[in-house]
């Protein structure tokens, strides 16, 4: 599977764009990104804090039959997205259940998974928000970092999605040696309890 990228410079949130491209275009997969959006989403209704700077992105593609479940998804998504932010930072990265990627327990990234059915056909959309440069401060929860504090680097976005892109296509292009057992097993040994 390919993913073609639609870039944009300001949305309402990119799981939004990811809808209309579906629904509207007839489109079966993609990569959506944007600099800035005016109304990202978290789990639970949360809003997401989008500052320019940073990543606000969303994978889509329908969930075939010989595909991994949507519940599998839910931790196969965390894994293959750590393993992305692990090697641009270089650093051991930890997931706390069920969307947050940490770095030196300091929340980095964020995942959103929407399920929309077209047709006889579900999709899949995986909204994510990665803190490349700047983060919130205003969690009293947990603290928050950015690529930029880990490494003293300042990544272009275009990167970070390229990069992305290629390790879902990677697991797309292996899907017949998939095994959930060794995702479930990644993802138990990054999982902190906060």
């Amino acid at each position: 599977m390919k993913f073609e990228t639609y870039k944009f410079e300001n949305v309402t949130s990119t799981n939004d764009v990811a809808i209309n491209l579906i629904k509207n275009e007839k489109k079966e997969s993609g990569c959506v990104y944007a600099e800035t959006q005016t109304n990202g989403r978290g789990t639970q209704g949360r809003k997401w804090i989008s500052e320019i700077g940073n990543l606000f992105v969303s994978i889509f593609f329908p969930l075939k039959n010989n595909y991994p479940s949507i519940n599998e998804f839910s931790i196969i998504n965390p894994v293959l997205i750590s393993s992305v932010l692990k090697n641009i930072c270089s650093k051991e990265v930890s997931l706390k259940w069920p969307n947050d990627i940490f770095i030196n327990s300091k929340k980095i990234c964020g995942i959103l998974q929407e399920v929309v059915t077209f047709g006889e056909k579900k999709f899949l959309i995986i909204g994510i928000g990665v803190n490349v440069i700047t983060n919130p401060s205003n969690n009293v929860k947990y603290q928050s970092t950015n690529i930029f504090k880990e490494t003293k680097i300042i990544k272009n976005t275009k990167e970070i999605v390229d990069f992305l892109i290629f390790t879902y296509e990677n697991f797309f292009l292996n899907i017949k040696n998939y095994n959930f057992v060794n995702y479930k097993t990644k993802a138990d040994l990054m999982a902190i309890n906060q």
